[in-house]
């Protein structure tokens, strides 16, 4: 098992990369799989971040957690890969993001990061904090031949200690305005 990251929360195992739920049909589980090839190390974990505690009082998460930059990153530059459970099954988590939509609409394949995953899952959207996101997420293929949701640096440099934010969509918004509540983060 892979050595825990500071400040990571009790209740939820940290996975450096992907795992895969039984849900996941085989033909998509081999698209999404790729060409695996071995490379010899452990694409899922990075120096580039910090898990911190929000003290900010006037920040909308305040009193949960958040990912910071570790030092300076440059602009356009790959972060981190968000990792939890793959899966196909209906789900009702802030902590499950898009990864693959088959052409006919009939699989969408998501990762759940709310009982697992690795320091991704601490990324705030950025309303209410700044003005826009310097963080976003992006599909990719990592260096195994697998395909990823990929945190990268915006079109600006991220200073070191700064928070990474991103976007989380208007669907997740309309979402949780639907439900009567819009929690930016919860642990």
């Amino acid at each position: 098992m892979a050595a825990k990251p500071s400040n990571w929360v009790l209740n939820v195992v940290y996975i450096p990369q992907q795992c895969y739920h039984s849900s996941v049909p085989a033909d998509v589980l081999a698209h999404i799989r790729g060409a695996v090839q071995k490379t010899g190390k452990l694409d899922g974990r990075t120096s580039l971040v910090s898990i911190r505690t929000i003290t900010e009082p006037s920040h909308p998460a305040f009193g949960q957690c958040g990912l910071f930059a570790a030092k300076k990153i440059p602009p356009r530059t790959h972060i981190i890969d968000y990792s939890g459970e793959v899966h196909a099954d209906e789900r009702q988590s802030d902590y499950d993001l898009s990864l693959y939509r088959s052409q006919d609409g009939n699989v969408n394949i998501g990762i759940d990061a709310c009982k697992m995953g690795n320091e991704a899952r601490f990324i705030n959207d950025y309303r209410g904090i700044r003005s826009k996101p310097n963080a976003v997420f992006q599909e990719r293929r990592a260096d195994s031949g697998e395909l990823r949701m990929s945190v990268w640096t915006s079109s600006l440099p991220l200073k070191k200690n700064e928070e990474i934010l991103v976007s989380y969509g208007k669907g997740w918004w309309q979402a949780r305005a639907a439900e009567g509540a819009v929690p930016i983060e919860s642990q």
